[in-house]
């Protein structure tokens, strides 16, 4: 048997026609940029998210970048975020110009350690970038009130955490500016980049608007200077017609998770590991469903490999060591909970269509394995 670590094959089967008619919809229109079908996703996103307001972008790297400038993070500023993130969480603050800080994870969830947050403000901090990996909300109530005494925005890079929820309220509702992906790989995937920023706060979507569009909310008249950045109509379409089914896979990506969890622990694998934590009162939906495996983890992922399935190391080189960053003066053991996390972490499948006869296969995959 093969399982991949993703399958977007079996997604589109089910999908086709209604995809297919949704893109010939848009054709028909001739209408591209900034039309119909981009409105009534932002209006379907803001609800189903729980806020007042959704703009369209091009990626959800755009998402993070837009949403700095919004709040007028320039150079010399700092934003405090985590080392344990895909590269645009950092990227996203050193291309305004201002310096990112890199605060450890918790190692139970791999999210900012939201009480140590509170040790690296300064005078100069400009916002808090936490980041709801793998699925699963960072602790939002503490990040929360430690920004509003200081009054710093929350920038929510919940890219990975479309439909996740902390205490009853959806991602994307829980700082200031939430920012969302759809790229093809996450929950809920385009055909191609794309991205969107949730926010409650009707000047800063105003903003928002108006920075997509090289800082002109009207046409050859720029108040400032924004960026290209449009959700195109040909993605807003087709994610209209996914939205309708996020929740139902969500849902089945716990119950593939609470499988795992079951066959993992009736078959004991004779080495270390751990699977996921999901904090109390959160929806965690499963972006990843990440092991740790203290020793032998690269072994592993070779003999998972050899056995025909797939596995993902998210991620082998936190940003604070990154070579881009070297700059910022980071060194190995500056935050040893993000390096432990790139060296023992790895992901199993975990994709709607993924089959129990799958599981039951990856599972006897792992539990084959013998360290040597």
């Amino acid at each position: 048997m093969k399982v991949p670590l993703l399958d977007l094959q079996g997604q589109y089967q089910g999908l086709r026609e209604d995809l297919l008619a949704a893109i010939t919809r848009v054709m028909d229109s001739q209408r591209f940029v900034l039309g119909d079908e981009g409105r009534a996703l932002e209006a379907e996103i803001a609800q189903y998210s729980g806020t007042k307001f959704a703009i369209g972008c091009a990626s959800g790297s755009d998402a993070l970048l837009l949403a700095l400038m919004a709040l007028d993070v320039k150079a010399g500023d700092e934003v405090i975020t985590t080392p344990f993130s895909f590269f645009a969480t950092g990227s996203a603050i050193t291309r305004l110009g201002a310096r990112p800080v890199f605060v450890d994870i918790d190692p139970l969830t791999y999210n900012i350690d939201s009480n140590a947050v509170a040790h690296a403000l300064t005078p100069r901090t400009k916002a808090i970038m936490p980041v709801h990996l793998y699925g699963q909300c960072a602790d939002m109530d503490t990040l929360n009130k430690i920004a509003a005494r200081r009054g710093i925005p929350l920038v929510e890079d919940a890219a990975q955490a479309i439909g996740a929820e902390a205490a009853g309220r959806r991602a994307g509702s829980l700082g200031v500016i939430g920012c969302f992906s759809f790229y093809p790989t996450k929950n809920l995937g385009g055909a191609g980049d794309g991205g969107i920023m949730t926010t409650d706060d009707s000047g800063l979507a105003a903003r928002l608007r108006t920075l997509r569009v090289h800082g002109g909310a009207i046409e050859y008249s720029h108040s400032e200077v924004g960026i290209n950045s449009r959700l195109d109509e040909l993605q807003a379409a087709v994610l209209r017609v996914k939205l309708r089914h996020l929740d139902r896979w969500s849902n089945q990506r716990l119950q593939n998770a609470r499988r795992y969890e079951e066959l993992l622990a009736e078959q004991q694998p004779q080495f270390d590991l751990t699977t996921p934590y999901v904090r109390k009162e959160v929806r965690h939906i499963f972006h990843q469903y990440v092991l740790r495996v203290p020793e032998h983890r690269d072994a592993l992922v070779k003999h998972l490999a050899e056995s025909g399935v797939g596995s993902g190391i998210y991620y082998p080189i936190p940003l604070h060591l990154q070579e881009c960053f070297a700059f910022l003066g980071y060194e190995e053991g500056d935050c040893p909970e993000a390096e432990r996390a790139a060296r023992e972490t790895l992901a199993l499948p975990i994709y709607p269509e993924l089959t129990e006869a799958q599981q039951q296969y990856v599972v006897a995959a792992v539990v084959s394995f013998r360290p040597s």
